[in-house]
């Protein structure tokens, strides 16, 4: 069976890239508590800023399909919308160049206009654009050894020249969805709630650490690549085994917590990487570790 999130995905992209996105606003999805109105009316409002009304519409999807479902309660519930319209707002250079044209919309002394300065991986800059142009640059890029150079790349309100540059990268919004760094966020996304919902079936006590994992992925640059790194290190060493039945962690919140406090700004992840084979070593392998809802 195709996986319903990337049809979603397909269908959203399609319907933004033949033409503009008059697609009408989606309502908040049947069913959805009370405590969880504003935050999820906030994130469908942030992604129609960020894309447009049909990328807003899957965001409701996705969020819709933990409305009633077991385990979920309204906090919960309200932090997965969150963390969700956070995730799907993504910084890229299209999104830094958006936000700094906003600040010439009714901010007093605007016409004053600033300049940012951001540092940004080459990679960064290329995969913002169409994955038909990104890879054969991305290719020699790698061939050069210049993969991981650091530019630096000025967002500037302060002449018509940087509002006019600001407009141009704002508009590749177009294509955003045909990035190569759209499809690794949707495939981030997808996997973050494919973890939460097995964490419901599997452990329903570690449900709320997983879904607070969200907040060790942010910003761009060299922070953005150690927080996916570290995701990823404690996702693929002790949850994802766990729900397979490969590692017996019949606490596997707490395991989470405790990895996560030792994750540190550290290309080589030492120290992280040294806790999760502790944690690992403190339990059997090779036993189901499933815990049923208390």
């Amino acid at each position: 069976m195709v996986d319903r999130g990337i049809l979603s995905s397909l269908r959203y992209l399609l319907a933004d890239v033949i033409g503009d996105d008059d697609e009408t606003p989606p309502f908040l999805p049947e069913g959805l508590p009370e405590p969880v109105m504003a935050v999820a009316s906030d994130g469908i409002h942030l992604l129609i800023d960020y894309q447009g009304p049909s990328y807003a519409h899957l965001y409701v999807d996705r969020l819709r399909r933990f409305i009633g479902k077991r385990g979920v309660d309204d906090a919960m519930l309200t932090d997965i919308a969150r963390l969700m319209a956070v995730r799907m707002s993504y910084e890229d250079p299209i999104r830094i160049a958006q936000l700094k044209l906003f600040e010439l919309d009714g901010r007093p002394g605007a016409s004053a206009g600033s300049v940012d300065v951001k540092k940004f991986r080459i990679e960064e800059l290329i995969g913002a654009l169409p994955a038909v142009l990104a890879e054969y640059v991305l290719d020699a890029l790698e061939w050069a050894g210049w993969m991981h150079k650091r530019v630096s790349i000025r967002f500037s309100t302060a002449s018509r020249f940087g509002i006019r540059r600001l407009k141009i990268e704002a508009g590749l919004r177009r294509w955003r969805l045909l990035s190569v760094r759209y499809a690794k966020e949707r495939v981030w996304v997808e996997r973050w709630l494919h973890m939460i919902d097995r964490s419901l079936t599997k452990q329903p006590r570690a449900a709320p650490a997983i879904v607070q994992t969200a907040t060790m992925i942010e910003g761009y640059g060299d922070v953005y690549r150690q927080g996916l790194a570290d995701w990823n290190a404690i996702i693929d060493g002790l949850v994802k085994p766990t729900f397979d039945g490969v590692l017996a962690l019949p606490d596997l919140g707490t395991a989470v917590v405790e990895a996560r406090a030792a994750a540190m700004p550290d290309p080589r992840q030492a120290a992280l990487k040294r806790r999760i084979a502790e944690i690992r070593a403190r339990v059997p392998a090779g036993s189901n570790a499933a815990v049923p809802s208390s």
